[in-house]
């Protein structure tokens, strides 16, 4: 098993992938901590079927390099999100249904109508979950996505303190002079990013399980901020390269099988948190 692993590795694309899937994975799961403490995670649901639609207009104006369109409207939305959602009459999960079920159906329709593919339904499921286009990244690809993620790591680690003040009690970080607008416009924009970047991954409707299940797996065993910021990083990383792997050897479609290792590694950390439990109560 060893020396075929070696030997895949290799392969140039190979090496390729898997630095791109860690470098995703843990901009993912540092983001997913925050996500879900500030009840946020239906905003990566809702970004991902943007990207879809913003996708689809791209494959329609036949853009050679689709990640300078789908980009900026993803941030775009992730900034109306946070903004229009708190300031107008549609607040909340509201807005982001409207954006996430509207974009969705958009950019199936746009598909349908401009299709310039013989295999539409393909092209559509591979864009919903996932493909083996990971394995088919450019160096270009490795480049842009290396420097996205290295920015969304420093932005987390420079902002840290921040970041945990306004996730923990954002009340209390404005009475402190704290700017909480603005680092909840850099955590909207930062995961804007994240899901571009995890398309080629998992695909648009599985993104949010990349984001989700490491942090929620980290809290069933940790209780501090710091504590479950490295485990869910180390927990996404870990499960991303398991996920990669099995994929290349099995053959099954590499965000399918990323979620799925992300599902058996929640269950474990479950069992783990419910025995530590027990423990302490006979303690």
């Amino acid at each position: 098993m060893f020396a075929q692993l070696a030997y895949y590795l290799s392969y140039s694309f190979v090496r390729n992938a898997l630095i791109v899937g860690v470098l995703i994975a843990l901009c993912s799961s540092l983001l997913g901590v925050t996500l879900v403490l500030k009840r946020f995670s239906f905003i990566g649901d809702g970004l991902s079927h943007v990207a879809f639609g913003a996708i689809a207009i791209a494959s329609v104006m036949k853009l050679t390099n689709r990640m300078f369109l789908v980009l900026p409207v993803t941030i775009l939305c992730a900034v109306l999100l946070l903004r229009a959602g708190t300031r107008t009459k549609i607040k909340g999960d509201a807005m982001v249904a409207m954006l996430s079920v509207g974009a969705l159906a958009f950019g199936y329709l746009l598909m349908n109508i401009f299709s310039t593919s013989s295999n539409l339904s393909g092209d559509v499921c591979s864009t919903l979950f996932g493909s083996q286009s990971i394995l088919t990244l450019t160096t270009t690809d490795v480049i842009l996505c290396s420097v996205l993620s290295v920015v969304v790591v420093l932005i987390f680690v420079v902002f840290y303190h921040k970041i945990f003040d306004v996730t923990f009690d954002e009340n209390f970080a404005r009475a402190s002079g704290t700017k909480a607008g603005l680092y909840n416009l850099i955590i909207a924009v930062t995961i804007a990013v994240i899901i571009v970047l995890a398309m080629n991954l998992v695909g648009s409707l599985l993104i949010s399980a990349l984001v989700i299940f490491p942090a929620l797996s980290a809290m069933r065993v940790y209780k501090s901020f710091f504590s479950v910021t490295v485990c869910s990083a180390v927990t996404g990383v870990v499960c991303a390269l398991i996920g990669m792997i099995v994929s290349i050897f099995a053959d099954t479609p590499v965000g399918s099988t990323i979620v799925a290792v992300d599902v058996l590694a929640f269950g474990l950390f479950t069992a783990a948190g419910f025995l530590q439990g027990r423990a302490r109560v006979v303690a």
